[in-house]
């Protein structure tokens, strides 16, 4: 077996449902007390929390040092090769690409994370070898490996997306559809109504479309209610809200029950 495999890939295929956090703190000291709680996989986001690629890196390897099989995921600001490509080299190797909106987005995503090869003739990764990813040199199937073990997940969030789901899941690389409810109820024109029946049809509309394609489908949850919902409806991959969110309901849960 190669030295660099990715077991949530694998578990992406399994019928079981994968619970994990979004990590929007940007910090490392969160990311590896989280990694210990024992979810299934743990989100830095690039997105709308303030990380770089520096902040990845130290997120990365603050989650490998507890030794747990909470595997981290990246989600991507954007589909530009440069950041993709840090990100990669970095070591990640789930990938969260925002806003696919159609099969060619979708394999556009699929090609940033893919080295050019016999088998991904179009692969649009660049090639380096002295990286995190690759042991910094020393892991020396990386390059022959990695192709196949990088998985990547499409965040469905517009009612143009909605339309072109079908063939965005059909497309060869894409591994999971994880619906963003707020902004695809915003696209419906249901603003902060993530629970309007327009926005619950959609969703259940992905879930049937990612089952269809023996891919998994997945979501944010903002409590462990809402993420019980979202499993019996059939979503796989479910965030138990952010690290943020957490701490401030805690803490002030805390706070108003000593001061009651």
């Amino acid at each position: 077996m190669s030295t660099f495999t990715n077991p949530l890939k694998l578990r992406l295929k399994d019928p079981d449902p994968l619970y994990g956090l979004w990590l929007s703190l940007g910090s490392a000291n969160v990311a590896e007390a989280l990694a210990h709680a024992g979810f299934d996989w743990l989100l830095i986001d690039m997105e709308h929390a303030p990380n770089d690629s520096v902040d990845v890196t130290e997120q990365l390897r603050a989650i490998a040092a507890a030794h747990l099989p909470s595997e981290p995921v990246v989600r991507v600001p954007v589909a530009e090769p440069w950041v993709v490509k840090r990100v990669l080299d970095a070591g990640a190797r789930t990938l969260m690409f925002p806003n696919i909106e159609s099969a060619d987005e979708a394999a556009y995503a699929v090609r940033l994370t893919q080295y050019p090869g016999a088998e991904t003739s179009d692969g649009l990764r660049g090639v380096a070898g002295a990286v995190r990813a690759a042991a910094y040199g020393m892991r020396r199937d990386y390059l022959q490996n990695a192709n196949a073990q990088i998985a990547t997940i499409a965040q469905i969030e517009s009612a143009r997306a909605l339309e072109q789901v079908e063939q965005i899941a059909a497309t060869p690389g894409i591994d999971c559809l994880f619906v963003g409810p707020a902004d695809l109820a915003a696209s419906l024109g249901h603003l902060g109504d993530s629970r309007h029946p327009d926005v619950q049809q959609a969703m259940a509309h992905i879930v049937q479309v990612a089952k269809n394609a023996h891919i998994a489908s997945g979501i944010f949850a903002t409590d462990v209610v809402s993420a019980r919902h979202y499993r019996d409806a059939g979503f796989r991959f479910i965030s138990l809200a952010a690290d943020v969110m957490w701490l401030l309901r805690m803490t002030r849960q805390s706070l108003q029950e000593v001061r009651s």
